[in-house]
């Protein structure tokens, strides 16, 4: 569908454009947002009259500032801290990416409620989730084209069957960099709802036929922080698809508090699923010029595959923001001196 230029330039009026003078010399800005915002990349704000112009031109947000998403002011502190410093990983990446969530072929996808309607009385209704989770083959390709770039071991791509809770807890994971996962995040939801359900945010993973409490095809916030981490970047890739008719990102909060409690240094969220012909690009990009200038921070690096990707566009329907900005940087170490 076209992009509603107009409607994103009002946005940023009522938003950023009040206090535009004060930060105009600023490269960089760290956001914590609440309410319909958490559902919204600043980045694809417009900051002046888009009328008349390709997308190409638009003077996107994204073209003044780089920005990270904070899930509270609090946690600017723990990710400033000094064990915070650069991963010392030796292994460039682990992905986890196309999970099996029924074996049976499916005519028709249930709709995917929100995630607190999985659950009954604190019990998870695992049949259910299985027959509303649409199956992702297309990650399998989008993480092989990345660690070919940063030439990781097919090894380390662990798909399918493979991609499961138990291949998570088993495997070292504070041997990597970076630390993939190109699948379903079942984030969606206010805390409140969240709480009434004793529901947690997750990641669905590969549902095993017979769910025991160490894996029950669900990698859940209270268990991610369990995880040991060392890695410079989480990617949670194609993940906010439960939608919910009350916009709001707590549950997504209290996922990224939980990986940076096991040690990630920022993460990169995906707001909406996009085809792996635009994501391939947009995270090679990011991790090579995160390499290529270890000064930059992480939004810097992902605001330059961006703008890559925008500058390089041919057309409307290139320059289109459903390409290039679902993803945000969410929580940022400090920048190195």
């Amino acid at each position: 569908k076209p992009f509603d230029r107009k409607l994103a330039f009002s946005i940023y009026q009522a938003t950023f454009g009040t206090f535009a003078n004060k930060i105009a010399s600023k490269a960089r800005l760290s956001i914590v947002t609440n309410g319909a915002l958490t559902s919204l990349p600043p980045a694809l704000l417009v900051t002046n009259d888009p009328a008349g112009k390709p997308l190409k031109d638009v003077d996107w947000l994204l073209r003044s500032h780089a920005i990270t998403v904070l899930p509270s002011v609090a946690s600017l502190k723990v990710l400033r801290s000094g064990s915070q410093t650069s991963s010392a990983a030796q292994k460039p990446m682990i992905a986890f990416a196309d999970p099996v969530f029924s074996k049976a072929e499916k005519t028709q996808v249930t709709e995917l409620r929100s995630v607190p309607g999985f659950y009954r009385g604190g019990q998870l209704d695992l049949a259910g989730l299985s027959q509303a989770l649409r199956r992702l083959p297309e990650t399998a390709d989008e993480v092989r084209a990345i660690a070919a770039v940063l030439k990781a071991d097919k090894n380390d791509l662990k798909l399918g069957t493979a991609a499961s809770v138990t291949t998570v807890k088993q495997t070292k994971l504070d041997d990597y960099r970076i630390v993939y996962f190109a699948t379903h995040g079942l984030v969606a939801g206010d805390v409140e709802l969240f709480s009434k359900a004793k529901a947690e945010p997750a990641l669905a993973l590969t549902i095993p036929e017979q769910p025991t409490d160490l894996d029950d095809g669900l990698l859940t916030a209270s268990e991610v922080a369990q995880l040991k981490l060392n890695a410079d970047w989480v990617v949670l890739s194609a993940c906010n698809t439960a939608a919910e008719q009350k916009p709001g990102a707590e549950a997504l909060s209290g996922l990224a508090r939980a990986f940076f409690y096991a040690g990630a240094r920022s993460l990169v969220v995906s707001h909406w699923e996009v085809n792996s012909r635009a994501t391939v690009p947009l995270m090679v990009g990011m991790f090579l010029a995160s390499s290529r200038d270890p000064k930059l921070s992480h939004a810097q690096a992902l605001r330059r595959s961006m703008l890559a990707m925008i500058d390089d566009a041919t057309s409307d329907a290139d320059a289109h923001p459903r390409l290039w900005a679902p993803f945000v940087v969410v929580g940022e170490p400090a920048k190195m001196q």
